[in-house]
Formats: structure tokens, sequence, C-alpha cells
């Protein structure tokens, strides 16, 4: 399979850059992954979608304000860090622009106590970098940081808590897993109320999702790991529903990534791990029955899941229909819901 096969034309004004002021007022298109037929709705009405018994998986992870400005020691010129992976405690993979003014040994100062000296060089440019800091880290990154929102949003974000889902709950992420940010702490009242099960999963999201495929043949590409968790009662949950007969409702394909690399032998095991696993056509899937997911970039790792859980071509018309109907596209758009 090519990458070429899954792009599609966009409209650079389609483009979402900003958030809606009511989360959950976005569009929705509900896709029959079996008929590929579509229906326009609006984002509650994922209540109606769903039925007693269906069980809603999110991702609990909380994004960083992990975009970072440092001076060299040296210098005056300020160099760019995005923090992407906590190895311990204060040795983080991050990337550099310019990287070439990172080198190994280089100590870099980011103000209120913040420093950090380059440690290595790894896979793809990335360095290793230890921070030194006073009091609390998080604290330091929330007076100093920026929240590190993706290269096709080119408008300043004016409240940092719309760039976070209304649980997200575990620091990590240097994304945030977008799909969840269409609920409400009312809309997911609605859906227990009506006897749809919420359980939380934990994947911190890294570059891995969202980096180009710079091969044609897709299964070249490599993902880059992102730390994922599910705990006891998650496991329980996920198992309970798939026992029942009832569907496993990933919100985002974070969350689906996690459940499909925890599962084995078509049970959810509980734990946690690092996970680089690409799902594409054809994938056949353990856990996740449907998915309620944002629109995503032509030729992606992201259209490649989708296209593996409804079929490439029922995506790519759901795609031009969107596109039709000048839907919103990316972080801030609207939702799809696949069943």
């Amino acid at each position: 399979m090519k990458t070429s096969d899954f792009f599609y034309e966009l409209p650079e004004e389609l483009i979402a850059q900003t958030p809606l002021p009511q989360r959950d007022a976005s569009r929705l298109l509900v896709l029959d992954k079996r008929t590929g037929e579509t229906r326009h709705r609006r984002f509650p009405d994922i209540v109606e979608e769903l039925d007693a018994g269906d069980l809603l998986v999110l991702n609990d992870s909380r994004v960083i304000p992990a975009r970072i400005f440092g001076t060299r020691e040296s210098g005056t010129a300020q160099i760019e860090f995005l923090l992407l992976r906590e190895k311990e405690l204060g040795l983080w993979e991050t990337m550099v622009r310019p990287g070439k003014k990172a080198r190994p040994g280089t100590v870099f100062n980011f103000g209120e106590g913040l420093t950090g000296q380059v440690l290595d060089t790894l896979e793809g440019g990335l360095r290793l970098v230890r921070f030194s800091w006073e009091g609390n880290f998080y604290e330091v990154l929330d007076r100093i940081g920026q929240m590190p929102l993706p290269p096709y949003i080119h408008e300043t974000l004016t409240e940092n808590e719309r760039y976070q889902t209304v649980y997200a709950t575990h620091r990590g992420s240097a994304a945030a897993p977008t799909a969840g940010l269409h609920f409400t702490e009312e809309l997911l009242e609605k859906v227990q109320q009506k006897g749809i099960g919420v359980a939380r999963v934990t994947l911190h999201v890294g570059l891995g999702t969202f980096r180009p495929v710079k091969v044609e043949d897709v299964t070249q590409h490599h993902m880059h790991s992102e730390w994922c968790s599910v705990s006891e009662k998650t496991a329980e949950l996920v198992n309970e529903t798939k026992r029942n007969g009832n569907r496993v409702v990933s919100v985002g394909t974070t969350s689906c990534r996690t459940l499909e690399s925890m599962a084995k032998d078509g049970v959810l095991q509980a734990g946690s791990r690092d996970t680089d696993i690409f799902i594409y056509p054809p994938y056949e899937f353990q856990m996740v029955d449907a998915l309620i997911t944002n629109f995503h970039l032509p030729e992606s790792t992201l259209l490649m899941l989708v296209s593996a859980l409804a079929g490439r071509e029922h995506i790519l018309e759901a795609y031009r229909q969107a596109v039709e109907l000048r839907y919103r596209f990316f972080s801030f758009g609207d939702a799809m819901l696949i069943l």
C-alpha cells in the first residue's frame, strides 16, 4: 500500500485556527464502516448514536506547556525547545530549533531558575537534555512555557485550557488527544445517564503520531514510541463490554492505539509500556469497535488508522463530503464518528 493512496485535496481555509466558544458545538459526521453511508449531525447528538452498554474509552493525558525558549550561557539568541518525553526525573527527549545550536555539553538558561544541559544527540535529530530547576518543575513550565500547537495553527491560543480535555489528569503530552476536546462535563453526564460506560486510559502524545510519512511504501514507516497505561479497572470494563457483545468506542486515535497495544488474544491487559504500534490497512482490530475522531492530514498515519477501521474508500468519500460541506478540519475542527 502506498502513502499516496491516502491523499485528498483540502482547501487551506478549512483548517480550523481557533476553538469554538462552546466545546460541543462542533458538527459530527457519522460514518457506517460497513456500508460507507454517512449522516451529518451535531456533536451532542452522539448520545443518540451510542447504545446503553457501549463503553467510551478516554485518553486522560494532560498537555504540558512544553514549548520553552532558552539562551546559551555564552549568547543571547533564543533557542526553541519542545519537551517530548521524560525518560526519568529531569531527563527529557526534546526537539531543538535550530538544532545546530544545541551541541552536547551546551548549557541553556530558560528563566525562573530553569536550566538545561544537552547530553546527547538522538535519532531524528532530537536532543537528550538534563534539566535543573528550583521548586516544582511543572509550576515553572506553567509560568514560562507555551502550548505546543500543531504547525498548521497560526492563531495564538488565548486560553490554554481549550487545548485540554475536560477530563485531562496525567501530565505528559506534547500535543492534545484532540477528539476529546469536543466533550463537556455535561455531555459526559448525559452519556452515562443513558447507560453508556466511561473508562480511561493514558497515552502521552509525542511526535510519533504526527510525524509525516516520508516513504512511499507505507510498511517502511517507523513510528516513534509513546508511553501508555491501562488500569485494572479499565481492563475489566473493556473485557466485560466485549463479553457482553457491546461496543468499545475509542475517543481518539491515541485511545485506540493504547487499547490495541495492550490487547493479547482478544483480551485487554492491564499495565504500562512503550508502544510504537502503527495501524494501517489491512488490520484486524481486537478491542476497538467504533471511533470518535477529528479529521486528519492527507497521507498521515492517523488517516491510515481510520482507514483501517472503516475502509480507505469509505474514509476518502466521507472526507470529500466534509470538504464539500465546509467542515472544519484538524485539532480545533469538527468530529467524525465511525460506527
